[in-house]
């Protein structure tokens, strides 16, 4: 059992849990991630690392409650225990000493991408990052970011923050502007980092992703998070979940990634009516 040391709500959707997990501190690198249940019939959710205190032995992840298991695990609080928490799983991301590398964060997936930056950092890599939400509530991890970057850039949807629009925008306009990065780091939604490689890709600006797809066990044996890269099949839980952009089959990606959407809305669905009859 791993207690809860800190719950935080981050926006209406977005929460962040420090958990108290020794192992998985002492072990994990920027890239790795953990797969946690709430209880011992919960279904396993991967979540990345987003940040560790290898002398407190806590791991702290953020996760959008988007369906009946994350709900489940946003009903936690401080003190409490999760069943489950697994980890480090994944391959470490490959960080160079680069002169100068560009993070693009859409979404929840700026929190991912911030270690990411934060060793980068570290490195004496100089770093400049662009996130991007729907509007200026979906803005995450703001101050982090700020702390540990050149320059920051904000797209939103909606306006209310930045630039009007999407991360591709902004990236498009650095560009113009001159601006040369030795890499780029995109992680967000599938969509989002497809759009960002259309426009790195021309240009020979090397550029990661982190691909989130349907895992199970997290040790490749399942083959619920195969992805095509460069023609070949791989695994996102031990090959990966950072590849390289360019060879990365996004249009699959996109395909599977919506085959169980109408389970887990029928799993809310039921939810709700047995908190109805025992009300």
């Amino acid at each position: 059992m791993y207690e809860i040391v800190k719950k935080k709500s981050i926006n209406s959707q977005v929460e962040l849990m420090e958990v108290h997990a020794p192992f998985t501190a002492r072990k994990c690198e920027p890239g790795q991630f953990i797969i946690l249940r709430v209880n011992d019939e919960g279904e396993r959710i991967p979540l990345t690392i987003v940040d560790y205190d290898r002398e407190a032995g806590t791991v702290t992840i953020i996760y959008q409650i988007v369906g009946y298991s994350t709900e489940c695990l946003s009903q936690l609080n401080e003190g409490d225990y999760i069943h489950d928490f697994v980890g480090p799983l994944g391959q470490p991301t490959v960080l160079k000493k680069h002169k100068r590398v560009l993070g693009i964060g859409g979404g929840v997936g700026a929190a991912p991408l911030y270690p990411q930056l934060k060793k980068l950092h570290e490195m004496g890599v100089s770093v400049d990052v662009i996130i991007g939400g729907r509007s200026d509530e979906y803005i995450i991890l703001e101050d982090e970011f700020k702390a540990i970057c050149d320059n920051i850039y904000f797209a939103t949807n909606d306006g209310t923050r930045g630039t009007k629009g999407f991360v591709t925008d902004v990236l498009n306009t650095l560009i113009e502007e001159g601006n040369c990065y030795d890499e780029v780091i995109a992680i967000g939604p599938l969509i989002m980092m497809k759009a960002v490689v259309a426009v790195t890709k021309p240009l020979n600006i090397p550029t990661g992703v982190s691909l989130n797809p349907i895992m199970i066990d997290g040790t490749g044996m399942c083959g619920g998070c195969r992805v095509t890269v460069g023609g070949e099949t791989k695994f996102a839980c031990v090959d990966g979940p950072d590849f390289d952009g360019f060879l990365v089959d996004f249009d699959e990606c996109m395909r599977r990634q919506g085959y169980f959407k109408e389970q887990e809305l029928h799993a809310c669905r039921l939810d709700e009516k047995v908190d109805a009859l025992e009300k």
